[in-house]
């Protein structure tokens, strides 16, 4: 499976210390350091490279967030990844709130500026470039799970279905329950 995220660090780190028997599936994280719309674009032509060498993946996530890239570039991404087979694990306004999640319920909008400052009042000393992120929140993850897919009933009961208008926001819950699910299955003898 292909997990391309828009950043080289944060979320990389995130996804890369899940604990899954490569014999299972080989989980490769692409920190692209691109926007939107260019992170998906790439993750078509690394699922199209696959499938030509006959080494297909079964999944392709692309990880990414909403910041302050243009809102073109942010709704081309769902466009793109949509028409291409690609799932999406996304936050808005920033994947900070996944973390921020792990402690608190949040549905009212927070500046991406501000997420840092909250996270510490959470008790969480938060770096981006923290390799151990996962082990420092992952006793907390089932928590952060029930946050989003709170937020997610949230919009649902507001009628809003468009990502870019949701903040806050994510998906990251789905494509953590689904590696936690890889994980759960063990090892291959």
């Amino acid at each position: 499976m292909l997990i391309a995220c828009e950043d080289s660090k944060s979320a990389c780190y995130y996804f890369e210390a899940f604990k899954i028997d490569p014999k299972r599936a080989e989980v490769v994280t692409v920190g692209a350091g691109m926007n939107t719309d260019s992170l998906v674009e790439e993750a078509v032509k690394l699922k199209i490279k696959a499938e030509k060498t006959h080494q297909p993946y079964s999944e392709v996530w692309c990880v990414f967030d909403r910041d302050d890239f243009p809102l073109e570039k942010y709704c081309r991404a769902f466009q793109l990844a949509r028409s291409n087979g690609i799932k999406v694990a996304w936050a808005n306004e920033a994947f900070e709130l996944w973390y921020l999640l792990h402690f608190n319920y949040h549905d009212t909008g927070i500046s991406r500026h501000d997420y840092k400052a909250r996270l510490k009042q959470s008790g969480l000393e938060y770096d981006k470039a923290d390799k151990t992120i996962y082990n420092k929140v992952k006793g907390l993850q089932e928590t952060a799970c029930k946050h989003a897919r709170r937020l997610e009933r949230h919009w649902n009961e507001m009628g809003e279905r468009f990502p870019e208008r949701q903040n806050p926001s994510t998906s990251v819950h789905k494509l953590v329950e689904f590696l936690n699910e890889l994980a759960d299955l063990g090892s291959v003898n």
